[in-house]
């Protein structure tokens, strides 16, 4: 039998200038399934995704998701793409999503994380607070967010150049006005009356799904010389704090699956994993 993808629909253009389409997922002329391929349209390397891969039960373990997530690396190959990202769901089928997107050669890259948090704030330990960070902090502190971003995006194959646009484009897509960015929490941890560490929470995020977290961590970090103290962990009650306090009740973030410490941490605070992400370079 020959799995084959068929276009369900036409090429859609996407708000950041990307492109997508929808395919069904046929064998000998049968739908059995369906998927979408899609590219971004951010400055940097052209990225693709593949989403929504179904196929139904009677076809399952017959090799049709295999050929399927092939067949759409091959679009994606044609729209220029230089790497696939995949997203893998928690639920009944992530074992065996797991299992097929490593045969095909995908790596665990990062997770999307998310807590349900309780009507009272969580307490900082004694002696730390914290604080609005004042304007001149903010503008040291984002010189110091772009550069090691920037670094992070030369690392992963961007020229200077792109990277210094994809950090435009990302700033300005989340914290547009600076401090005064509507749902922005932009918060410095105080410990003993010493700054020593930051974090920044966007309680209103553009274009978010309703299956997402109303709110999301964007940064967290210990200064240098305060490390290894658990500042960390302070810092993420402070964000616990800041989310209560406005009425949030769920919290969401994502951390680099490599980042073992950190994975630990949150685990340990009752973060749970809805999303693994997965990546493939062509």
């Amino acid at each position: 039998m020959t799995t084959t993808l068929r276009p369900l629909g036409p090429e859609r253009s996407r708000p950041d200038g990307g492109r997508e389409r929808t395919f069904e997922v046929r064998v000998n002329g049968r739908t059995v399934g369906g998927l979408t391929a899609l590219v971004s349209g951010r400055p940097g390397p052209r990225v693709g995704s593949v989403r929504g891969l179904t196929i139904d039960q009677p076809d399952r373990r017959r090799g049709r998701g295999t050929v399927a997530v092939l067949a759409a690396e091959e679009v994606l190959r044609s729209w220029d793409c230089v790497r696939v990202d995949i997203a893998v769901p928690d639920g009944p089928d992530e074992q065996a999503a797991l299992g097929l997107a490593g045969t095909l050669g995908y790596t665990l890259r990062g997770l999307n994380m998310r807590k349900a948090l309780s009507a009272e704030a969580p307490d900082l330990p004694e002696g730390s607070r914290g604080r609005p960070m004042s304007e001149d902090e903010f503008g040291s502190w984002l010189a110091q967010e772009s550069e090691g971003y920037v670094a992070g995006q030369i690392a992963a194959g961007m020229t200077p150049e792109q990277a210094r646009a994809r950090w435009q484009a990302e700033h300005t897509a989340v914290l547009p006005d600076g401090l005064a960015t509507p749902g922005a929490v932009v918060r410095r941890l105080e410990a003993g009356g010493v700054p020593v560490g930051a974090v920044w929470v966007g309680t209103a995020i553009p274009e978010a799904s309703p299956d997402e977290p109303p709110a999301w961590v964007f940064m967290v970090a210990v200064d240098e010389p305060h490390r290894g103290r658990g500042h960390g962990r302070s810092l993420m009650l402070l964000a616990e704090r800041e989310c209560v306090a406005r009425g949030v009740r769920e919290l969401g973030l994502h951390v680099f699956a490599a980042n073992t410490p950190a994975v630990s941490l949150y685990r340990s605070l009752g973060y749970r994993t809805y999303r693994s992400l997965l990546h493939k370079q062509l």
